[in-house]
């Protein structure tokens, strides 16, 4: 029951505050001193004075300015001002008289934004509590309210630091107030965006504060991060892209999701090196259950924001801890799979700009592995599925897999430094498996020869995508003996796929001035010139790596041009690296050792030793026209260049199927023979080097044809077993064994030209003499092969020792030879008449 007792009002002017006017005001019936208005503290009294008599009035303005000088000027006893406050705010609450709770929140606004004490600390408790009693009230008005005082709270820098203060319950029901379900859709929004200004007031209040560090436990993140994502999710906007946005207030207001998106991205922003784990991890934990990695738009949209918002040097624990989520997920779908490295894609695009730490070759190493499972998934898929639309089903999900890892392999890498490229170069060659050998990078033991084929052509085309746009100072630089040694000798394998993924590679490498476009298609260029080739002179370095690895390169080339499964981008691919070699190495030594490979080209296809398909012959004699065309103009030498065109033209007339333009073209009617054809279809070496006789070009070096160099690199072909180089190297040994030179003399006559001439039996007999002896290898015991060896060493010891001693032996005096017998030096005196003096020195 309310009761009212009449409390003397002071007159204006008057300095009496008792006198004969009085008024009526609601109190407590609490003791003497609640009955009694002038026995209660003043605290009280100014605290009842600022409350109407009806709450639509609204606070009163000149009490509360009276309470808040006297809050002002008495700072100690702000606790039981707060306190008092606090009681009457939850007899209001309780009673339902929800406009005494406003006026009272809207006093506790003013007094916290007037006074800046150490005292306010017993007063905050005060305040919080009343905040807390308003979140838990169901009133989504109250929630509201509670929520604006403790932003407006949020906002107020305390000088000292508060020890004992904790926000677990203001997060918990924050968190809980984001998600919302309220039946009115527009309640339900006015709830859900107070729920974010509170975290939001949380966050600001507490990342900053060292004591507070507690807000960072997995705990605390694990309600905040979800609560911001739920709010995100929902979002109707799906066009959201990760760069940084600062929408208006009226927007944020209206819109749950940019309000959380600003949250999410202040709180990542204010993230330290310590904390990231635990702020990354919700997010990962939020897209699994809600499955929303098959359709990763917004799991992508997330990690833009993340990498956007966060410290560039923070980047890396990002990445991290997406690659150990990949792992944790190996065997699930692949769509999932899939969805986790297009967001490790989009993760280290950003991070790529800045700094990448120590996760360089860890997210390499990952990716491959994951390469390598896939592609065990999709062949054990194959392998055990009895249904041809589900296995391709299922394969078609593992190629996205795939293929988002090599993108994700490629783009990291192509937009590092080049300092740190050409380490990752190394470090994928690396990975590359070759048949037949043990690869200790990469487990291809479980896949076969066609899961191993895969992952090269797919490690193949990631670096493509790691050279593209490299723009190495030297070729040295770009194209060093680890890295050039083994991509050459992959590139022997038979198969067409491959070898033009390493032609591509050269040429993102030798290529440093963007002249690959100008010379794609392969064909007979009239006017070099028109092309606008862009060149320079050839430095030291680059004259040196062409003399060490030249051969090599050449090598490449040749064996190349052999295969029998070269198809039409195969050549033209041969035709671009010739043209990019001549571009960027191509000096005077150079040029002519280019002319002895292209002629060896020629007389390959002419002769076919090799029993080649006509379309490859063709294909051989069109890419020679079309570089030698292209060479001669480049050297610009006019009586070559009149050779060339004299050939082209007559091929025109007589043999258009050895132009590029005839040759390579599908449907084509190629001839079946090319021994009818006369010389000048063909380019000659003597004209050629009667065309650049002079001072400049060592021509008689082309009068020695071109024989490509063995090599180590045979053992990485399948082509050649370990038994077939080492009977190459004994028929090398033992060739070295020749009788002697009168034996040798053989009596030229006709049956001798004839047997030349015939070699078909002599070829028989060298294939059973080496088939013998491989076998001879293959079953022959260790110890007879050793002592065979032995044997043959020991000879050539001696053969070196009688060398050795008649080089080295004294020659004889008259005081005589000292010789050793017996162990005791002798010398033996000859006599002068018995010398054999020289001619020349007879007289």
């Amino acid at each position: 029951m309310r009761r009212y007792i009449q409390v003397p009002r002071a007159e204006p002017g008057s300095t009496n505050n008792y006198n004969s006017t009085f008024e009526s005001r609601p109190f407590l019936n609490i003791g003497v001193c609640g009955c009694c208005g002038p026995l209660r503290p003043r605290y009280k009294r100014l605290v009842d004075n600022i409350f109407p008599e009806d709450p639509k009035d609204g606070l009163v303005k000149s009490d509360m300015e009276k309470l808040t000088f006297y809050a002002v000027s008495a700072p100690e006893k702000l606790d039981r001002i707060g306190a008092y406050l606090a009681e009457r705010l939850s007899r209001d609450v309780v009673r339902h008289r929800y406009g005494y709770v406003v006026i009272a929140m809207e006093a506790l606004d003013q007094l916290l934004m007037a006074c800046h004490s150490q005292s306010i600390k017993p007063f905050v408790e005060s305040f919080l509590h009343m905040v807390a009693k308003l979140l838990e009230s169901r009133e989504p008005d109250l929630q509201v309210l509670g929520t604006n005082s403790f932003v407006k709270f949020a906002n107020i820098e305390e000088d000292t630091p508060s020890y004992h203060r904790r926000y677990d319950f203001f997060v918990s029901q924050f968190s809980a107030m984001c998600h919302s379900t309220h039946d009115d859709p527009d309640t339900r929004t006015k709830i859900r965006i107070a729920g974010i200004k509170g975290l939001q007031g949380v966050v600001r209040k507490t990342v900053n504060d060292e004591l507070q560090a507690i807000i960072w436990e997995p705990q605390h993140m694990d309600k905040l991060i979800p609560s911001m994502l739920f709010n995100m999710q929902c979002s109707e906007d799906s066009d959201r892209t990760g760069a940084p946005t600062t929408p208006s207030d009226g927007d944020k207001d209206e819109n749950p999701a940019t309000l959380a998106e600003s949250c999410f991205r202040e709180l990542l922003g204010r993230a330290a090196y310590g904390n990231m784990n635990n702020a990354v991890r919700p997010v990962l934990v939020h897209l699994d259950n809600h499955r929303l990695w098959e359709t990763n738009e917004f799991a992508v949209s997330c990690f833009k924001i993340i990498m956007y918002s966060i410290q560039a040097q923070h980047s890396h624990h990002v990445i991290q801890q997406v690659l150990g989520h990949l792992d944790t997920h190996n065997k699930d779908s692949p769509r999932v799979r899939a969805g986790i490295v297009q967001v490790l894609l989009e993760t280290v695009a950003i991070a790529a700009k800045g700094s990448i730490g120590p996760t360089v070759l860890e997210v390499f190493n990952t990716l491959l592995k994951h390469l390598c499972l896939s592609v065990d998934f999709e062949l054990g898929d194959r392998r055990n599925s009895a249904s041809s639309v589900s296995t391709n089903s299922k394969e078609n999900e593992e190629r996205i897999v795939q293929n988002a890892i090599i993108q994700t392999i490629g783009f990291f890498g192509g937009n590092l430094p080049d300092y740190q490229r050409s380490e990752v170069m190394m470090f994928i060659m690396g990975k590359v498996p070759v048949f037949g050998s043990p690869c200790h990078t990469l487990d291809t033991s479980n896949i076969g020869d066609l899961g191993t084929k895969r992952i090269q052509v797919m490690l193949f085309r990631s670096l493509i995508m790691v050279t593209s746009g490299y723009k190495a100072k030297t070729i040295a630089a770009a194209l060093p003996a680890p890295f050039l040694e083994p991509l050459l000798a992959i590139s022997l394998m038979e198969d067409n796929e491959l070898r033009q993924l390493v032609l591509e590679i050269l040429h993102n490498l030798i290529d440093r001035h963007d002249n690959r476009a100008k010379l794609r298609g392969i064909r007979i260029i009239p006017d070099v010139s028109a092309l606008k080739i862009k060149r320079e002179k050839i430095s030291k370095q680059d004259v040196n790596f062409i003399k060490k690895h030249g051969q090599q390169l050449y090598r490449h080339i040749y064996l190349s041009c052999k295969e029998e499964d070269n198809v039409h981008k195969n050549f033209e691919l041969l035709y671009t690296a010739l043209a990019i070699l001549t571009i960027e190495l191509a000096n005077e030594e150079v040029v002519i050792d280019l002319i002895r490979l292209a002629i060896a080209l020629q007389d390959m296809a002419i002769n076919n030793e090799e029993n080649l398909s006509m379309f490859n012959r063709c294909g051989t004699m069109a890419l020679v026209a079309a570089y030698l065309n292209f060479l001669s103009q480049m050297i610009a030498s006019p009586p070559f260049c009149q050779h060339v065109n004299k050939v082209i033209e007559t091929r025109n007339l007589e043999a258009p199927y050895l132009l590029p333009e005839n040759a390579l073209r599908e449907k084509y009617t190629l001839p079946k023979s090319l021994e009818k054809h006369e010389k000048n279809v063909f380019f000659l070496t003597n004209k050629i080097a009667e065309s650049l006789a002079g001072p400049s070009y060592s021509v008689d070096r082309l009068s020695v044809p071109y024989i490509p160099q063995v090599t180590d690199e045979d053992k990485h072909s399948r082509r050649k077993s370990i038994v077939d180089t080492v009977s190459i190297q004994v028929d090398i040994l033992s060739g070295n064994n020749q009788p002697d030179k009168a034996r040798l003399a053989e009596e030229i006559t006709f049956d001798t030209l004839k047997k030349a001439i015939d070699t078909t039996g002599m070829e028989e007999q060298e294939k059973e003499k080496r088939r013998q002896l491989i076998e001879k290898f293959q079953k022959a015991p260790f110890e007879e092969i050793a002592a065979q060896c032995g044997s043959k060493a020991n000879l050539l010891q001696d053969k070196l020792a009688q060398i050795f001693e008649l080089t080295i032996r004294p020659p004889p005096s008259p005081s005589g030879n000292v010789t050793i017998s017996a162990g005791h030096a002798q010398c033996q005196s000859i006599p002068v008449y018995e010398m054999k003096f020289p001619d020349l020195c007879v007289y």
